[in-house]
Formats: structure tokens, sequence, C-alpha cells
């Protein structure tokens, strides 16, 4: 990937990750971050639920970001990580588990698959079980749906929202001037991306390599009308950064 200018639109706090494989491949990141995350500070429901731990039989993440604000809300409450002893803890995939390693919590659930799906398969019984969902504020509903009808109780609390990151006007200097590919790394990300630039994001896009790094994302890229050429077959930033890396590897010159 030497020279290629590849478009990060994740959050600029998220970034640095998928901005290092790349550079590692010897492309050139251009940081466009369409999305950035807004705790909810007034959340009595997760105070609630972080005051009675006990009463829960797991607990699931979904994402970095859902694990970064309950740690940070979990300590401003007076409590620690030890305070999550006795609880079963699932992670939707190696970032997330990481993110909870470093906040002291060994997963016990990390499937195979990193989609909510995997998750609910790989949890086996769940009847009668109780379980935490700290999430964003509008996430896909397949988790709750799939565990309820599995007769597990579930209390699901959202603790962040996804908004609209302010255009960065000198990347989208970088990005007219031309790119070889653009990375989508959330359904939120892509969302943005198209609502921000509107047509012209179209107009970018259509003779850029559109990248996604899961099957969810890139199923809300075609939703949006665009061309999805590439979905990494490991759904995080290095296996996006690998699957870029193989194609540009073998692709004929332009």
């Amino acid at each position: 990937m030497a020279g290629k200018r590849v478009v990060v639109t994740r959050p600029r706090g998220q970034a640095e990750a998928l901005g290092r494989a790349l550079t590692e491949h010897g492309a050139e990141p251009i940081f466009f971050p369409t999305i950035h995350i807004a705790p909810i500070e007034e959340n009595p429901p997760l105070d609630d639920a972080i005051s009675g731990l006990s009463r829960f039989d797991w607990i699931v993440f979904t994402s970095v970001n859902g694990v970064t604000v309950f740690f940070a809300r979990l300590k401003r409450r007076g409590r620690a990580a030890e305070d999550l002893r006795g609880l079963q803890v699932a992670a939707i995939g190696p970032a997330t588990a990481n993110e909870l390693r470093r906040n002291g919590v060994e997963p016990t659930l990390v499937p195979d698959e990193y989609v909510a799906e995997s998750v609910v398969a790989g949890l086996g019984d769940v009847k009668g079980s109780r379980f935490l969902l700290p999430r964003a504020a509008k996430a896909r509903e397949v988790l709750v749906t799939e565990l309820r009808n599995r007769g597990a109780q579930v209390e699901e609390i959202p603790v962040y929202e996804t908004e609209a990151a302010p255009v960065d006007q000198k990347a989208l200097a970088e990005i007219r001037d031309g790119v070889d590919a653009v990375t989508f790394t959330s359904s939120s990300t892509v969302e943005h991306f198209v609502s921000q630039l509107s047509d012209e994001a179209r107009r970018i896009l259509e003779n850029t390599l559109v990248a996604c790094i899961g099957p969810i994302t890139a199923r809300t890229a075609r939703e949006l009308g665009l061309r999805v050429d590439l979905v990494a077959e490991e759904y995080t930033a290095d296996g996006l950064a690998r699957v870029l890396a193989g194609h540009f590897a073998t692709a004929s010159p332009r």
C-alpha cells in the first residue's frame, strides 16, 4: 500500500489503531472523523445498575465505547473492577475485550465472529439469567430481542450517544485532492459521512475504494446506496488494514 491515501472516518480518540495499522502497510492515513462519542451524563438507570451489580448474572459489552463510559461511571460512583467479581462478562470482539482488560476485567466470552448474533450463540442457555447491557443510545435490537426470546431478563441502558463530528475542512480538502480508499468502521461512520457531505459523498466514493470493517457496516453502506468493495474477514482495525493491503497487492495499476 505504499503511498496509498486512505481515509479514516473513526472518532479521533479511536482512529489511532487503524491509522497505525495502515501506516505499517505503507499507506498514508487521512483522518476525517465523521462522529464523536458523547457519554450520557444524567443517567440514573446506569447509576442504579452500578449500585446493584449483584442482581445481574452477565454484563455484555458491544463496543469499546460502552466499556470506556461504563468504567468511567463506575469509578465516579466509588466502585472498582473488583465489584464485577462474581459476574460473567461478554465482549463482542477483541478490541472490546482488550479495553475490559485495561480496566482490570478478564472477559468470560469473546465470540469467534464479532457480531451480536454470535454473542447470543456463545452464551448458550440463558433462561432466567439476568443481563446488563450498557451500550449506545441507538443500537441494533437483535441482541436484546434474542436474549429475551430465550428467556433471559435484560436491562438495556444507553450510556453514550453517537453524534456528528464537525467537518474537518483541512482533511476534506485532502480528500478532494484524491484518495485511494475510504474506510468505515461502524454504521454511524457511514451514515454521518453521507449526511455531512451529501451528494459530494457519493461523488467522492464513486471512483474510490470503499472498505468496511464488517458485514453490519457494509449492509448500512449498501442501504444508503453506496458500493462496497471490501469487507474485512476479521472485524478489527488490523483486519481492515490487511484486507486493504491484500487488495492493493493484487490489484492492477489504474
